[in-house]
């Protein structure tokens, strides 16, 4: 196997472990800046609700569209830790871009920096989970390895609000202070992660087909742009959370507590996964869905939200990191990054349209229109997953 394996009393190898904490630290960092870039655009620095979507449109897209580009690299370099280190440092560095803003345009740049850097990492990064794990616990792997970057999500807006409390809303300071876990997690990953060395290759250059992928592959590749079209931003949970009546900083803990719920149940759900097979999980997460986001729709009162935010967290703990080893068992090692980076960058881009989507119905239809079709979406794809993944019963405990 390409990468160390070795699996301590967790049930997984010391690559993983790392990986889980480079997460963690990066996540941290991430979520001190995420909730609060919004403020300080419009409150510090004037920009328009405009200048906002328009930076996270241009953030997000560059993501996505790098994630199978990095992943067929890595591929054909049959390299993995480089991609990370870069990824993670690109992040680094945006900590520190952010923190001398002084115009809405270096702000693009810093979030620019920031995605590019997960672009670049992500597939690399999934590829080496997957080399590293045993075949037989890589939904354990992966769903800890959620675990751990959720943590850094519960985490990093907590310390948020302390420190705007604290620092007198000094934002730049608080992007500034980010930088010093983002810092830890590259200087982990640096040091800490093994990857064994490979001989060059004297085979011709990786191609990659679309022929060539595994049939199961498409199938589940084509279900899951079905249910991402109206798996729309969770930013629509949070308009949601508001229009039903939550206050800024409630919003702020429900979305807290969904975090918390996604962190507590992924591993659980990656050792089921383990046993179980990860379609049974996988499909288990669709129907959550839709079943969630038909009562976000239906909810007449806030009071229900602090119900269906952890059971958000407990489909997303059903779905991340099980839908990831799912996608391992489909693809030949040499081949990992490239996958991982097609379904990604597919999903990121349906993501796109999701919200363009929902935006649509909420503004010409209603909040509960947007709501409704993401459930219908998510119960469509739950059949088809039902019924075609039954075309070809894979053998995948």
């Amino acid at each position: 196997m390409p990468g160390e394996s070795h699996e301590n009393r967790l049930g997984i190898s010391r690559n993983v472990l790392v990986l889980g904490l480079v997460s963690f630290f990066n996540d941290l960092a991430s979520e001190m800046i995420y909730p609060l870039v919004p403020i300080f655009l419009t409150s510090v620095l004037g920009a328009p609700a405009t200048i906002v979507g328009l930076i996270e449109g241009i953030a997000e897209a560059t993501a996505s569209c790098l994630k199978v580009v990095s992943g067929w690299l890595s591929d054909r370099w049959r390299k993995r830790k480089p991609f990370t280190v870069a990824g993670y440092s690109f992040s680094a560095a945006s900590k520190v871009i952010m923190s001398l803003a002084f115009a809405w345009p270096v702000v693009l740049v810093a979030r620019f920096v920031d995605r590019f850097g997960k672009g670049v990492r992500t597939s690399p990064r999934d590829a080496l989970i997957s080399e590293s794990s045993h075949s037989l616990s890589r939904g354990r792997s992966f769903g800890f390895h959620r675990a751990l970057d959720t943590m850094g999500a519960v985490v990093g807006p907590l310390i948020a609000i302390m420190a705007i409390h604290f620092l007198n809303e000094r934002f730049r300071l608080v992007f500034f202070l980010s930088c010093i876990p983002a810092c830890v997690g590259v200087i982990l990953l640096v040091f800490l992660i093994r990857e064994r060395g490979t001989e060059e290759s004297t085979e011709p250059a990786l191609r990659f087909t679309w022929r060539g992928l595994d049939p199961d592959f498409k199938v589940f590749l084509l279900i899951s742009i079905i249910f991402a079209l109206g798996n729309s931003s969770d930013a629509f949970l949070i308009l949601r959370a508001q229009n039903l009546g939550l206050s800024t900083v409630l919003v702020i803990l429900a979305y807290v507590l969904f975090n918390v719920t996604y962190a507590v149940f992924s591993m659980p759900a990656g050792v089921v996964s383990d046993k179980i097979g990860p379609r049974k999980v996988l499909l288990t997460g669709f129907v959550l869905f839709s079943a969630v986001y038909f009562l976000y729709g239906m909810a007449g009162t806030s009071l229900y939200l602090w119900f269906l935010f952890p059971f958000y967290g407990v489909y997303m703990a059903l779905t991340e990191g099980v839908g990831k080893a799912y996608i391992s068992t489909l693809c030949s090692p040499d081949k990992a990054g490239t996958v991982f980076g097609l379904y990604q960058t597919t999903i990121g881009l349906c993501t796109f349209f999701a919200s363009l989507i929902a935006g649509f119905l909420w503004t010409y239809i209603g909040p509960r229109a947007t709501f409704f079709f993401g459930s219908a979406a998510a119960l469509v794809s739950a059949l088809l997953f039902l019924v075609m993944g039954n075309r070809r019963s894979r053998a995948c405990r």
